[in-house]
């Protein structure tokens, strides 16, 4: 049986770990900082280590439709979402994935886009 990504790195300490390195380097973004303005952080940590979990082989789950009505109202631009990616990738990286890695986690992220980036964006 092959090693997913979620494995290989240490399970949900690892990720956990990486979307608090990504979270302080959005909360930094001139670009994508707005959006978590006002948010409970800890929780949408919580939240976004199963998401990314799910995304790499853990054991948590995530339909399309859920994630989509999730981020509906949020109005994300592909912009902010090619932000988030490079913010979210760079994350991985100083914990220690390797770029391989880092590349196909990415690839999973952008799997989502069209259901994470508001419809009207351009």
């Amino acid at each position: 049986m092959a090693q997913t990504l979620y494995e290989k790195y240490g399970g949900f300490k690892t990720i956990s770990r990486v979307v608090m390195t990504f979270y302080e380097m959005a909360l930094d973004s001139d670009e994508i900082g707005h959006h978590f303005e006002d948010i409970d952080m800890p929780r949408l940590i919580d939240h976004q280590t199963k998401f990314v979990s799910s995304l790499i082989g853990g054991p948590a789950s995530f339909s399309d439709d859920r994630i989509e009505v999730v981020h509906r109202h949020l109005n994300i631009s592909h912009n902010e979402f090619d932000v988030m990616a490079e913010l979210f990738g760079d994350a991985l990286s100083q914990h220690g994935m390797s770029d391989g890695d880092v590349k196909t986690a990415l690839k999973a992220i952008e799997g989502k886009r069209s259901i994470i980036v508001a419809r009207n964006a351009a």
